[in-house]
């Protein structure tokens, strides 16, 4: 037997993503050793300065490759799998990737012993009419069944700098005479900062909650997707009617934006199907303790961090006339 007086090594997949890279931050900080395991490790090196000399280590891997997902994970302590797509391209599906991928990586975290933390998403259902919410819904499912004492977090809508959420809206608004009201606007959000849910994962790795759960985080307060887009318009002064646009019709759309080629698709019919039901804390997960408050963690308001990044959305950023609305 040997002895080391390493601190332990922490495998994070995806951790150059959005979520990811704040994860990394949290564990570097706390002295961790982390071992970023993504696709392009040569566009990862902005995460280095994030540790002292030599903490951080990029190394190359695909969920869709399971030798590559083996090689990441040797040695390592803990694994934490932050990998999520919210479309799919070419061979990144949503059961490649957000099934069988969380599954092998699951299977290799088993192998070499070490304990594991799932990002996962509220609304992760197996029986789900969505694509998305299914995937999600099958890997909780099998990660449980390779790792009885898994950590897996669900999070409602991340908001913070990077986001895919507040900021496409932001942008669509300096582009578009309208936003588009999906359902009326009727569905409700319960916003949780990267910030809160990077430090859940970092107490997760800490050993500091119960392990064998299934954690929803969501922020301090729950809003409807309408009043998501007032927020917006509100912090970038922006003026725009909010049109109604029903699900069937917006489903369409999706469709035939996701058959476009070479470009992003700025709404697909499966995230429209995500709409249908509301993305918020289940009361069971409130009465059980299996939320933020578990961590310890008083969630953060929208208010308190939106403007430091929509800011760039305003017509002329930061000096844009407050009492002027575009």
């Amino acid at each position: 037997m040997t002895m080391s007086n390493l601190p332990p090594l922490v495998t994070v997949f995806g951790g150059s993503g959005f979520v990811g890279r704040h994860v990394v931050r949290a564990l570097a900080k706390r002295g961790y050793r982390v071992r970023v395991a993504v696709r392009r490790p040569d566009l990862a090196g902005f995460l280095r300065p994030a540790g002292y000399v030599g903490q951080i280590q990029l190394v190359q891997a695909n969920l869709r490759y399971r030798k590559s997902i083996d090689q990441a994970v040797a040695g390592s302590d803990h694994v934490v799998n932050c990998v999520g797509i919210l479309f799919e391209s070419g061979k990144n599906s949503f059961d490649s990737v957000q099934e069988f991928g969380a599954k092998a990586v699951a299977e290799a975290a088993r192998a070499a012993g070490a304990s594991l933390t799932h990002i996962s998403a509220l609304g992760a259902d197996a029986k789900s009419t969505s694509s998305y919410a299914r995937s999600k819904g099958r890997a909780e499912d099998a990660i449980l069944s390779i790792i009885q004492d898994a950590i897996i977090l669900r999070p409602s809508i991340i908001f913070g700098k990077e986001d895919n959420f507040f900021n496409k809206f932001a942008d669509m608004a300096r582009t578009m005479p309208f936003l588009p009201l999906i359902g009326g606007g009727k569905t409700k959000f319960q916003p949780v900062y990267v910030e809160d849910v990077a430090e859940a994962v970092a107490q997760s790795v800490d050993g500091k909650v119960k392990k064998g759960q299934i954690y929803e985080l969501g922020g301090p307060e729950v809003l409807t997707f309408k009043e998501c887009l007032e927020t917006v318009l509100r912090v970038t002064y922006r003026k725009r009617p909010l049109v109604s646009l029903p699900f069937g019709v917006a489903s369409m759309i999706g469709s035939i934006a996701s058959m476009i080629p070479l470009i992003t698709p700025p709404l697909t019919s499966d995230q429209v199907t995500l709409l249908k039901k509301d993305n918020v804390v289940s009361k069971e997960a409130e009465q059980e303790g299996r939320t933020l408050a578990a961590f310890g963690i008083r969630p953060t308001l929208v208010d308190t961090i939106l403007p430091s990044y929509l800011v760039q959305y305003r017509v002329q950023g930061q000096f844009t006339n407050t009492g002027k609305a575009a």
